[in-house]
């Protein structure tokens, strides 16, 4: 859709609504909650080190704080050792604090928030002390029932130490094990009281075990190396510790990881195929592009949904850009149906984590420069198509658009690789209230003038089950109408709100 370009910007408009503009405070780009690790060696080899391992290869699904928690089965019953702080991954663990962990089982976690503050008293694993043993659970997701299911237990002694839905999770899981044959029965009973999204990672004394919601909103997969098995966020993170990809979690299933049984399955709690949905940005922009989700090549996907914006959005150009990193699958796509050359435009700073100082109000457009800066001899003198994954408030895009000009390009087409956002997320994707979504009451021209951009164009939405290659998804953040029912209030965030 053509716009006119900048000089067309209505600089009075964009002034008006500073709140869709202002990032001072917030960060143009999406996050999602968490990325976990399981590991179970029974050899009775140290896991710390690959969990270590593991966690940095899902490092991309959370920057704030990790944590591991590790157990020797053959050891002193519910002895757990466990280390978590702010940070990378990187950063939190040495050698220093790695070397005294020993365990045969342990379970990891990186976590950006999109409920509970981020303090090291919501970092995870969460390692639970009760009458039947010990417990570490790591979650990636968000319940919409979390302030429900607190509430109840505050009623009935239950002392929170944090301000997460996760540990909401922790506690029903002891609750029902008091009452229940197996830790495994009493995960799968506190999974059929939570509603949400969330993909868990258990140890028990002597059990790893993984389960996945009855949608499969977010992935989990198992994986093989020697004689040790791995529960995982993403295949990824199996690849770095050099282990074989086995299977998928399915949505609605609980797996259980002992060495008398290997993997046992339980799907009572799975819902007819076609009511599942899976969380359609893993494939835009949350997983790495060397995973694979229930069998979907990730970077497979993001060629396609370039190819798409080709067909049904195609402009006359002479170079082809994506916004790294996620754009860039998708602008090789563009180029390999459009014809068009496909190059780098962008520069991007490595060592900018999502936490850097960013510079103070008056000098805010250097906080994008930190981060990105463009090849002038890329796109001086050209017409240059730019790809990205999404626009949420605008706040980026808008300077992007600019830097290109800056640098010389003659025109900037811009192509997104999802629909408008016009919906917020309760699943663990941090959309925001409609209010600050730049889409919400704008049209595509408006928008595009808003960003300064000569064209703009959308994925439509009848694409998304191509990119997901015909699986189930949740489309809930594009049209408003949710797998399950959404909260009558925003629940996310702190619950000390």
């Amino acid at each position: 859709m053509s716009c006119g370009g900048p000089e067309r910007q209505n600089e009075e408009y964009m002034n008006e609504n500073n709140r869709v503009r202002d990032d001072s405070h917030t960060e143009e780009k999406l996050h999602e909650e968490c990325g976990v690790f399981g590991m179970y060696d029974f050899d009775g080899g140290d896991v710390a080190s690959s969990i270590y391992y593991g966690l940095y290869a899902l490092q991309h699904r959370g920057q704030e704080s990790c944590g591991i928690a590790v157990s020797e089965t053959g050891g002193p019953k519910g002895k757990v050792t466990s280390y978590k702080g702010m940070g990378l991954v990187n950063e939190v663990f040495t050698e220093k604090n790695l070397e005294p962990m020993h365990g045969d089982i342990g379970v990891g976690h990186v976590r950006y928030s999109t409920a509970g503050s981020s303090t090291r008293e919501n970092a995870q694993p969460l390692v639970l002390n009760y009458v039947k043993g010990t417990l570490a659970l790591a979650h990636n997701g968000n319940l919409i029932n979390a302030t429900e299911l607190r509430r109840d237990l505050e009623y009935t002694g239950a002392i929170f130490q944090t301000t997460i839905d996760s540990e909401v999770i922790a506690y029903h899981v002891a609750r029902e094990r008091l009452n229940a044959r197996t830790v495994e029965e009493a995960v799968t009973r506190a999974c059929r009281k939570i509603k949400g999204a969330y993909s868990l990672v258990v140890m028990s004394p002597r059990k790893l075990i993984g389960a996945r919601d009855p949608y499969g909103f977010k992935p989990l997969c198992i994986g093989k190396r020697d004689n040790a098995y791995i529960i995982a966020s993403e295949t990824c993170a199996l690849d770095t510790v050099g282990a074989e990809y086995v299977r998928d979690v399915l949505p609605g299933e609980t797996v259980t990881i002992t060495p008398e049984n290997g993997i046992v399955s339980d799907m009572s709690r799975a819902l007819k195929k076609e009511q599942e949905a899976r969380c359609i940005f893993e494939y835009i922009y949350f997983a790495r592009p060397d995973s694979h989700i229930d069998g979907v090549s990730i970077y497979a996907s993001r060629i396609k949904a370039g190819r798409f914006l080709a067909t049904d959005s195609p402009v006359e150009a002479d170079l082809v850009v994506g916004v790294p990193e996620s754009g860039n699958a998708a602008a090789l796509g563009y180029s390999l149906q459009s014809g068009i050359p496909y190059g780098t435009a962008f520069v991007k700073n490595s060592y900018v984590g999502r936490t850097f100082i960013k510079p103070k109000q008056s000098s805010r457009e250097s906080s994008v420069r930190v981060k990105l800066n463009v090849l002038k001899e890329a796109v001086d003198g050209k017409r240059v198509i730019m790809i990205d994954d999404s626009i949420v408030r605008g706040t980026t895009s808008d300077r992007i658009v600019k830097m290109l000009r800056d640098a010389g390009a003659t025109e900037v087409h811009v192509r997104i690789s999802s629909p408008p956002f016009l919906w917020p997320c309760y699943f663990g994707t941090d959309i925001p209230e409609r209010e600050q979504l730049i889409a919400y009451n704008r049209s595509v021209e408006e928008i595009c003038q808003v960003i300064g951009a000569d064209t703009l164009g959308y994925l439509d939405i009848d694409r998304l089950s191509e990119m997901a290659e015909g699986l189930p998804i949740c489309k809930g953040c594009f049209t408003g109408t949710y797998p399950m029912k959404p909260p009558t209030e925003d629940i996310r965030g702190d619950f000390e709100r």
